[in-house]
């Protein structure tokens, strides 16, 4: 493999030209052969046996040469990015130049590249920092989930349900009296007052009795993902089996020894307003963490290529896609629920990709100008806390981290570049401090 062109285009993109030699590309045309030779019926030849040059012969020189450019490329492409130190954050579009029979075989690759970036000013940026405090009415909501956590469900097999309960239902739903798509479900379990249904449906279920058939009317939303129903009236017809409602228990000190490890109320406000701070610490260094990321990409230039945000995109929408399945409803069925679009929620990922996509240039940038690199020890540290975060024996854990090296290494790098970013900025509070102090002397 020889690299005859390396040419930095317009936005991003690089041109290679590279040459295989004769001898290799040969090669490869016998193994497109090999693998193709039993497609071609040759008369007074066994299927797959009729000799190469006969095949050629009656189909063309060329037969075999897609075949033998998939072979070829994929290997001399890689080769010649890792040989010209390339950053490619797109598949290539790829171009035959020269392709012959004892001739040097040539193709080029048109490729995306990371882009150059410009650090502005990343050490010492100002950035607002919140307070760790917790409130009354916090603690309150902490104990109303316990409370609720804790009630007893109360199954009823006749009655009406109030806003709250949860029904088990059958529905189907029609339009002009035609059934659609999606519009039937048994036995499903349903919150009254949840809004998970279209607008106006939970409503007409409050006070319904148990066993009774009843027609509840909507209208579709104009803007419903489905084009067929969009703003189209429906009506479902509704039989509700049963439906459960919560009584909660009474806070006391009884509830407290219930719920928990103490005798009293008062020992458990305690030990929720601890682990709130805790909590609330984590999330203002978090907040300060990306204010500091965010100050210092006000002055960072880069031109970004749309192939990265469109990828950043994607990979949110799977982790959303998964999070949504992860408690327990389809991903599609959440789309026909809520009117959503794969095209909305692009749009709705999009700016925050751009952002993320940024950030990490910035991250990497950042390590490379400090030279912050991953040590024995950084690993080893991250490999204790991995252990002991997920409870996992440390033998495991270690073949994790060879099995994923350079990912996992990548992860460390960008912690202590955050670290590092952090440590050397100043919070809001702090600079207004300094100011203060400089009027004063």
């Amino acid at each position: 493999m020889k690299v005859l062109k390396c040419e930095k285009k317009e936005k991003n993109t690089v041109y290679l030209e590279i040459e295989v030699d004769s001898a290799v590309f040969e090669q490869a045309v016998a193994k497109a052969y090999i693998k193709n030779a039993a497609k071609f019926s040759i008369p007074g030849f066994r299927k797959g046996h009729a000799p190469r040059k006969l095949i050629e012969k009656m189909y063309g020189a060329g037969v075999f040469y897609d075949d033998a450019v998939n072979i070829i490329c994929p290997d001399a492409y890689n080769e010649a990015v890792s040989e010209q130190g390339i950053e490619v954050v797109d598949r290539p579009t790829v171009d035959i130049v020269k392709i012959g029979a004892g001739e040097n075989f040539v193709f080029s690759a048109t490729v995306t590249v990371k882009p150059e970036v410009k650090l502005g000013k990343y050490k010492g940026v100002s950035a607002k920092k919140g307070i760790v405090k917790v409130s009354k009415a916090e603690i309150d909501v902490e104990l109303d989930k316990l409370r609720t956590d804790n009630a007893r469900i109360i199954t009823f097999e006749e009655g009406a349900p109030e806003n709250g309960d949860t029904v088990t239902l059958d529905y189907e739903g029609s339009v002009d009296g035609v059934a659609f798509d999606g519009g039937k479900g048994e036995n499903f379990e349903l919150k009254l007052g949840s809004g998970t249904f279209i607008p106006g449906f939970e409503e007409q279920l409050v006070g319904k009795t148990v066993g009774e058939e009843t027609d509840v009317k909507v209208t579709f939303p104009e803007e419903y993902h489905s084009k067929e129903l969009a703003g189209k009236e429906a009506v479902f017809k509704c039989v509700i089996h049963k439906f459960t409602r919560s009584e909660l228990p009474e806070m006391d000190d009884e509830f407290a020894k219930d719920v928990s490890e103490f005798d009293t109320m008062e020992a458990l406000r305690a030990d929720i307003e601890k682990k709130q701070k805790e909590n609330k610490k984590k999330q203002v260094e978090a907040e300060f963490e990306n204010a500091v990321i965010d100050a210092a990409l006000e002055t960072m230039e880069a031109d970004i290529p749309e192939c990265m945000i469109e990828q950043q995109t994607d990979s949110s929408i799977q982790n959303f896609a998964y999070r949504i399945q992860s408690q327990g409803m389809p991903f599609e069925q959440y789309l026909q629920y809520t009117g959503m679009t794969i095209e909305k929620l692009r749009e709705q990922f999009r700016e925050q990709s751009e952002k993320n996509v940024k950030a990490g240039l910035l991250l990497e940038e950042v390590a490379k100008a400090e030279n912050i690199s991953v040590t024995d020890e950084d690993i080893a540290a991250e490999q204790a806390l991995m252990a002991e975060q997920y409870s996992i024996d440390a033998e495991k854990v270690k073949e994790l981290f060879e099995a994923n090296a350079e990912s996992l290494k990548a992860d460390i790098r960008t912690k202590k570049t955050v670290k590092f970013l952090v440590d050397n900025a100043k919070s809001a509070r702090s600079a207004k401090k300094e100011e203060k102090e400089k009027e004063e002397n």
